[in-house]
């Protein structure tokens, strides 16, 4: 049984009682969204919506929305995880090393994104016949700062001065802030 909750409005002057159904206000309901679907310390997420008049393209559309929107997430982060460890090491170039760090990201993230776990999906219909699709996907911040560091390990220029274990602790510093 769901409830709800009435949101009572009052006039200084009239003491009359409106709700927010009368005031022509309806309560949304929004599908893969939420706490649950927010990113934390362990999984970056996102959640997005697709609606076309076919269902598989409102699906396609709601995962590429969902993906992009996690993306933009992801490389955020990195690129605050990248400034903190960069300037508290003792890089040569910080320029030039921050720079081929945020490459990397990038590169790594696209990678990723085609491995991203569909955390929510759901599929609605709207009476003009389009279809709605309601998704949430997530991706493993163990696995990304994984690959990421396998790529960053391979770079000549970087491997001499890098320390994984300082970058991986700056980065769940980061993730730890996720909530």
């Amino acid at each position: 049984m769901e409830h709800r909750g009435v949101l009572l409005m009052m006039g200084c002057s009239s003491g009359e009682t409106i709700t927010p159904n009368q005031a022509g206000e309806i309560e949304i309901l929004e599908y893969c969204a939420g706490e649950e679907y927010r990113s934390d310390k362990s999984h970056f997420r996102a959640s997005a919506t697709g609606q076309s008049m076919s269902r598989e393209t409102a699906k396609k559309m709601a995962r590429s929305n969902a993906e992009a929107k996690l993306a933009r997430s992801i490389n955020a982060t990195i690129e605050i995880v990248t400034d903190n460890y960069v300037n508290s090491s003792k890089f040569n170039n910080v320029e030039e090393v921050t720079e081929t760090f945020n490459d990397m990201a990038r590169t790594v993230v696209d990678q990723l994104l085609s491995g991203a776990i569909t955390a929510c999906e759901r599929l609605t219909q709207k009476t003009d016949g389009n279809y709605v699709s309601y998704m949430a996907v997530e991706l493993s911040a163990t696995d990304l700062v994984g690959k990421y560091n396998e790529r960053l390990s391979q770079d000549e220029r970087i491997r001499a001065e890098y320390n994984y274990e300082k970058f991986k602790e700056t980065f769940e510093a980061e993730m730890a802030k996720q909530r």
